[in-house]
């Protein structure tokens, strides 16, 4: 996962809609394909890891630890270390991640009507 560069246009496009529409500000933050998948599972309770690479098999190591920190980083996510050998290391919903549970619950029943041609 690369970062667009600051100077690029499409950077700026992206900057300009997310200050104008603070859906698509939203949307950039827990948009993608894993960032959300990952906020589903963690709103069930804390993870560690392991856990969450087992959750989404299809997901590698690097992609996991990059959509855990962009989550850390947008403060959905907190990433607790506990001081052990061997060291561990828990993720969990912090309280704005928290406030996704309604809407992640209406994207999944919108998600069900649309996939069984319901809509």
């Amino acid at each position: 996962m690369t970062k667009i560069k600051a100077t690029s246009t499409n950077f700026a496009n992206k900057q300009a809609l997310a200050n104008e529409c603070l859906e698509v500000y939203a949307s950039n933050i827990i948009g993608g394909q894993w960032s959300l998948a990952i906020c589903c599972y963690l709103i069930n309770g804390k993870l560690r890891f392991g856990e969450l690479k087992k959750c989404l098999p299809n997901i590698t190591e690097r992609m996991l630890t990059l959509q855990l920190r962009k989550l850390e980083e947008n403060k959905i996510v907190k990433r607790t270390v506990y001081a052990e050998v061997p060291p561990r290391v828990e993720y969990e919903l912090t309280p704005i991640g928290n406030e996704l549970k309604l809407i992640i619950d209406e994207l999944g029943k919108w998600g069900e009507k649309h996939k069984t041609g319901a809509i």
